[in-house]
């Protein structure tokens, strides 16, 4: 966050608006140092003080990296776009939002697929039981797989009757 906000913010400024900036990053960086050590009421809305120094501490350590950046190169003002190790990090942080964005889309792809599945727990009589038993022995599956490949079969006719073609059970790679 310190290293874009720094980017973004510098864009154009010069060596002495630069310096200026980790300046203020410095004071920043020891005002909420301090603030660690004294005893402060934490409301509903406060902001965390370890995140808050830990923030100012990279602002600080950015805005010195572009100042000795500027110096060595000697450019007058701060672009972002010549700024190869900050055009770097800026490259991976883009990867590793879009892989979050990826793993996020990916996770709800899966949430929605569970949520369209069906798990059901049925009762069978004592005779339906043991014929259910017998094909799926004969098929070398389990009786689960059997009334799901039989689900997967099911189809109403016009009238509204439910319909099973004549299939033969199969075995699933992976299952």
């Amino acid at each position: 966050m310190a290293r874009d906000a720094a980017r973004r913010q510098g864009r154009g400024l010069s060596t002495v608006q630069v310096a200026e900036k980790a300046a203020e990053a410095a004071r920043r960086e020891r005002e909420t140092q301090q603030q660690l050590h004294a005893p402060a009421e934490i409301g509903p809305f406060a902001t965390d003080p370890e995140h808050l120094a830990q923030l100012w501490a990279a602002k600080h350590t950015e805005w010195h990296r572009i100042a000795a950046l500027l110096k060595a190169s000697g450019q007058q003002a701060y672009d972002p776009d010549e700024d190869a190790q900050g055009v770097a990090w800026a490259q991976e942080r883009q990867t590793r939002r879009q892989g979050a964005v990826d793993r996020h889309a990916a996770w709800a792809r899966e949430r929605q697929d569970a949520k369209d599945e069906l798990r059901a727990q049925i009762w069978l009589s004592a005779d339906t039981s043991r014929r259910l038993r017998a094909i799926a022995a004969r098929a070398g599956l389990q009786p689960e797989q059997v009334i799901a490949q039989l689900a997967d079969h099911v189809r109403m006719d016009e009238d509204g009757a439910v319909v099973v073609a004549p299939f033969t059970p199969y075995i699933v790679e992976g299952s």
